[in-house]
C-alpha cells in the first residue's frame, strides 16, 4: 500500500518530534541535505562495556535515532530528500499475529515494513511484507496494510491511499 501523506509538515512533527514511533525498529535512513547522510539501524552491542544495554534485537528502535534524524533535518531548507525504513518491533509482530490469529510464527516474518520516502516535494508512505521463504497468502500482508491505516488515523496523519 503506498499512502500520500496530506500534510508533510504534521507527519514530519510526528515522526521526529514526538514518540508516537519510537517503538518501531529502525532498520535504514538516508537524508540529503547539504551532502547525504546514510543511518545503518544495525544495533551493535560491543560498542557497550560489560553488555549494559545488551538487547536482542538486531535493530535500535527508533527513539534512539530520532533526535539525531531531528538535527540532520531542522533549519530554514527543507531537506532535498530522506528516506526512513521502520518495522514493527518483534515483540509486537508477535502480538499482531496472535491478536489477528495468523498461522505465522514470528521466525517467518523478515518484517513489517513502513518506508517513509520525502523526495523534496511530496512525502509518502509504503508499506511491505518481507518472509524469511517465499509465502503465497497474502493474509498478513492485507493485515499490515489495515493496521498501518489504523495507525495513522491514531496519531493523527492525514493520508490518501493508493493501493
Amino acid at each position: 500500500m503506498v499512502s500520500y501523506i496530506m500534510n508533510t509538515k504534521n507527519c514530519m512533527s510526528v515522526l521526529l518530534l514526538s514518540s508516537r514511533f519510537d517503538n518501531f525498529s529502525f532498520i535504514s535512513g538516508e537524508i540529503t541535505t547539504y551532502c547525504t547522510f546514510q543511518i545503518d539501524g544495525t544495533y551493535h552491542p560491543e560498542f557497550y562495556p560489560d553488555n549494559e544495554n545488551e538487547s536482542p534485537e538486531p535493530y535500535v528502535r527508533w527513539k534512539q535515532v530520532r533526535e539525531y534524524c531531528f538535527s540532520l533535518i531542522k533549519g530554514k531548507q527543507t531537506p532535498l530528500r530522506f528516506h526512513f525504513i521502520l518495522s514493527l518491533a518483534p515483540d509486537q509482530i508477535e502480538s499482531l499475529l496472535q491478536n489477528e490469529g495468523l498461522p505465522y510464527q514470528t521466525s517467518d516474518i523478515k518484517g513489517l515494513y513502513l518506508n517513509f520516502r520525502f523526495d523534496g516535494t511530496r512525502l509518502t508512505c509504503t508499506t511491505g511484507t518481507s518472509f524469511h521463504t517465499f509465502v503465497l497468502d497474502k493474509s498478513l500482508e492485507h493485515t499490515w496494510d489495515s493496521m498501518v491505516t489504523k495507525i495513522f488515523t491514531q496519531k493523527g496523519l492525514e493520508f490518501e491511499e493508493n493501493r
